[in-house]
Order: structure tokens, then sequence, then C-alpha cells
């Protein structure tokens, strides 16, 4: 039995596999809320609970591997994770699970190794494009942060290179946006592109275009304020909800844009994260596409590369299973 998971600052997506030769089949699986456990290892230990309850499919099975991704850096077999409460320890985990070793991956690696493993009703196309084979690939993520992620080809397989680019410098592409990093300026010491691209950055958004409209949850400690301009920009029930829809929208595309010229991505570039999927009829209506091939004199070439969501918000969870199942060599 495989264990894996996506550890993500909201909730933590884990799940049992087991080996069917060379490929996986999902056993149980379970979302938690991360702030809700003192430690990862506390929350393993209530998975592992629940997929040993009555009738579940994952009672009295031995764990033989184990793979996790998370956003962060994995360092000396600990990940440091920027919106977790507690730091990953790969030694304290597998003493836990009784295993030699514990796969600790970055989030946007785990998604990338999924890319081969999914089938097609896991992708939904926003650009056909004219692949190259073999070609380099890329993967951008949106939700809690902003992950980037590149696949090269070493002429046998894809490897993946993990990326912080979520964390380089916002860079604004109009004249709203210019207005937007003045706004972002004052209040922050770093306006990273993920300030914007990401859950936190729909609230960014709304107070710039209209600081004296206040939905319910902008002020509530409990309140998911992203959820509400997401859910009122897609009814388009408030102006401002969908205003700041497409501006954030046009900034991911530009993003992503970005992403596909720094790293000649004419294999592809996948749009992944827990935003895209709930969005996705809004990622489909031009402006993301616009935003993405919108590049001067590079805007043939950008027209060229496939473009597609993954709409399986568990593929870093396959990832990491498949890593472990590799690197465990079981």
């Amino acid at each position: 039995m495989i264990l894996a998971g996506d550890v993500g600052g909201t909730k933590c997506s884990l799940g049992l596999f087991a080996k069917n030769g060379p490929y996986l089949r999902s056993v149980f699986q379970s979302r938690l809320a991360t702030r809700d456990y003192s430690g990862f290892e506390d929350l393993i230990g209530d998975f592992l609970e629940r997929a040993a309850g009555p009738n579940r499919s994952g009672r009295g099975q031995e764990i033989e591997a184990a793979g996790f991704g998370s956003a962060g850096v994995v360092v000396d077999g600990y990940l440091h994770a920027r919106n977790l409460p507690w730091v990953l320890n790969g030694s304290a985990l597998a003493q836990k699970l009784h295993l030699d070793k514990i796969v600790l991956l970055n989030d946007l690696t785990a998604t990338a190794l999924s890319l081969d493993r999914l089938g097609s009703s896991d992708f939904a196309i926003l650009n056909q494009g004219t692949p190259e084979h073999n070609a380099t690939k890329a993967v951008i993520a949106a939700g809690t942060g902003l992950g980037e992620a590149i696949l090269f080809w070493d002429g046998e397989q894809y490897r993946v290179a993990a990326s912080e680019g979520g964390q380089a410098d916002f860079a604004p592409h109009n004249e709203l946006e210019i207005q937007l990093l003045t706004h972002l300026n004052e209040q922050l010491a770093h306006v990273s592109c993920e300030e914007i691209i990401s859950g936190r950055g729909f609230l960014r958004i709304h107070e710039f275009l209209d600081p004296s409209l206040r939905h319910p949850s902008f002020d509530s400690p409990e309140g998911d304020a992203a959820k509400e301009i997401t859910e009122r920009g897609l009814a388009q029930s408030c102006p401002v909800c969908v205003e700041t829809m497409r501006v954030w929208i046009e900034a991911y595309g530009a993003e992503a844009g970005n992403m596909g010229l720094r790293t000649l991505a004419l294999g592809g570039v996948y749009i992944a994260g827990g935003i895209a999927p709930k969005i996705l009829s809004k990622l489909r209506d031009g402006v993301f596409l616009r935003a993405f091939c919108g590049k001067g004199k590079f805007a043939s070439v950008l027209s060229r590369i496939p473009l597609s969501v993954v709409v399986n918000e568990d593929a870093p969870v396959w990832g990491a299973a498949y890593q472990a199942l590799s690197e465990g060599d079981i």
C-alpha cells in the first residue's frame, strides 16, 4: 500500500493506493483541514484511523512507501513550507510509519509528475496549440500560493525542475495593473506574483477597485473572501466582483505566458491548483488566453503552445504516490 498526500496551507488531500503492476489504484482518499492539527504526524494518524474504520478498504493494510508534496523547499529531509503551521520532518514521519524513507516533494513537482498518469478527462483544453514532441513543458498553479515547475526531456523521460517563480516580482502589463502595483507597494515590502495571483489576491484586487464595498466574508475571521468574490463574480451579482475576477484572470494569464516564454514550453503549459477548476467557465471566455499570448512579436509563438487546465485536484497526490512507488523500489 502506498500513502501519499498534497499538504496545503488550507487543507491536506491524502490517499491510500494499492499496487497493480506498474500502476496504482485509489483505495481510500480524504481531505482534512490543515490547521485542525498540531503537527503533520497527528494529521496522518487521524487519516489512517479513518481509513481503517468499519467497511473501509484501508483497514489492516501495511504501508510500504509514502510520498508527500507541499508548497515549499525540501532541505536535509525537512520540508519547509511557506503556508503551513508546522514543518514536515521526513525522518520523524518515517519512524511513525515504520518506513526507511519518506519521499518529500515540492507540490508543483508532484503535480508535474502526475501529468503522464492522468487521463484525458482530467484536463480541460484552453488552447489546442501545436505541441512539439519531447519539448519542454511547464506547470503553474494558483491556490493558497502560486507555484511553478518545469519539465525537461532528458532523452529518455521527462524530469522535473522545481521553481519558486511565484515569488518573483509582479510585472504589470497595463495601466490598471500599474496602479494596482503602486497601491500594493504602499502595503507590502515586496509585491510578488503570488500576492496577486493566489487566493488572497482576490481580496487585494477587490479592495483596490472599490475600498468602500465590503462583503460579509471580508471582515469575518471565518470568512473566505476569495470564495465569496468568485461566487458573486460567476453569478454576476456584484460588478466589482466581476471586474476583480477579470483583473485576476488577466494577471494569471500574463504570468502563465511569461513562464511559457522563459521555458519555451512548446510541449504545453498546464494550469493547476485548486482555483482554476472552480472558475473554469471564466478561464474559457478568452481573457486568459489573450493575456497568455499578449507578448508582442512572440504572440504567434505562444499561440502554438497547448494550454490545459488540470481539473483533477488530486493530481499532486497521484504524482507523490507514483514517486513514492518509484523511489521505494517496491
